[in-house]
């Protein structure tokens, strides 16, 4: 018991300073990096809590392909420093009132704890349909079924999240070729062929 103890709150400990430093961190490729550190010891919490499928699906999905799309897409963006630090006024009010919202929230969440401590435990517990069922198959059932809208609506944002990167970072650089698709199969045989006429013993 001692040593799960103190094994939570080493994970726990890590992921809060993690998620201090992605915030912290000036350089936007180092954030991404704690990032992928937070997300490893999050899973490892979901491990304690006996929710192995969520901890498999943290790993291989955030840190296999979310995380690393953000570090690649961190990396070919040409930031400017001096232009984000010039911008932090403006984008204050905004970010205090995200930072309100959060502190609302989690003053409900930690109420919820003290008035009804007994809610953590009938969330945790399984209903009577899914109690002969693994961890992965009742939530399968859960989410494929009852939540099967707002699964698809959130692959939608992805989706929406996926080709906004891809709109940013596809940008018009001067000096840089780019295939023209539609010039290429719209030309015709006079625009690719041209006929020279070289003289017999000289080259062209």
């Amino acid at each position: 018991m001692i040593l799960q103890a103190a094994a939570f709150y080493l994970f726990a400990s890590i992921v809060i300073a993690a998620g201090v430093m992605v915030i912290a961190s000036r350089n936007p490729v180092h954030s991404v990096l704690f990032l992928i550190l937070a997300f490893f010891n999050a899973a490892g919490l979901f491990v304690f809590m006996g929710a192995e499928f969520l901890a498999f699906i943290l790993v291989i999905v955030y840190v296999g392909a979310v995380a690393v799309l953000f570090l690649f897409v961190v990396m070919m963006l040409n930031i400017n420093f001096a232009e984000l630090r010039q911008g932090f006024l403006q984008y204050l009010p905004v970010g205090m009132l995200v930072g309100v919202i959060l502190l609302v929230e989690l003053v409900f969440i930690i109420g919820t704890w003290v008035t009804a401590p007994e809610a953590a435990g009938l969330l945790a517990a399984k209903t009577p349909a899914l109690a002969e069922v693994t961890n992965t198959e009742a939530l399968g059932r859960v989410l494929y079924t009852k939540y099967v809208y707002l699964f698809q609506a959130a692959g939608l944002v992805l989706l929406v999240a996926m080709v906004g990167a891809i709109v940013l970072t596809l940008r018009a650089r001067p000096g840089v070729k780019r295939q023209k698709v539609f010039d290429q199969i719209s030309r015709t045989r006079d625009d690719a062929v041209e006929v020279k006429d070289v003289p017999v013993g000289k080259g062209v």
